[in-house]
């Protein structure tokens, strides 16, 4: 019992960021999450959530599984999951994304292309004549047949 070692917690990923005032440029390649609020010129690839800030400027192309943008982006946007512009958000460039969220105050100039999304369900269809809930018709008609009594 006291010999037992901790099991040690595991990898938690920590988000990066680029500060407002800072300016990088560059091949950005990132497992986390990254958060722009300063200036940025080059390449993203994430494979978490890129998130603009109101006070960044992008001039990039970004693939990541989710984008947020609040700030200004120049270049082409790939959002695997969704990508979400917010009032404060400037997009100039095309966008492919499986999901789009576009709020009121946002300007977006480019197109847009929608990823198709895999059904989650399979869609109901018509049952066949006779193949309905039994059930159902036997307890009405043990009521019809009771009050008939």
């Amino acid at each position: 019992m006291w010999n037992r070692r901790k099991q040690s917690a595991p990898y938690r990923s920590t988000d990066s960021l680029i500060g407002h005032g800072g300016t990088l440029e560059g091949k950005v390649h990132c497992d986390t999450n990254l958060r722009i609020e300063g200036n940025f010129s080059g390449e993203i690839l994430c494979q978490g959530t890129v998130t603009v800030g109101e006070q960044g400027t992008v001039h990039s192309t970004i693939k990541a599984q989710e984008i947020i943008i609040a700030g200004k982006v120049y270049g082409n946007v790939t959002a695997d999951q969704k990508l979400i512009m917010t009032g404060t958000g400037q997009l100039h460039g095309n966008i492919a994304a499986g999901a789009l969220s576009i709020m009121e105050g946002s300007v977006l100039n480019g197109s847009v292309a929608m990823a198709e999304q895999p059904a989650t369900e399979k869609s109901g269809g018509l049952t066949a004549a006779g193949q309905g809930d039994k059930t159902g018709k036997r307890s009405a008609n043990k009521q019809s047949s009771l009050e008939g009594a």
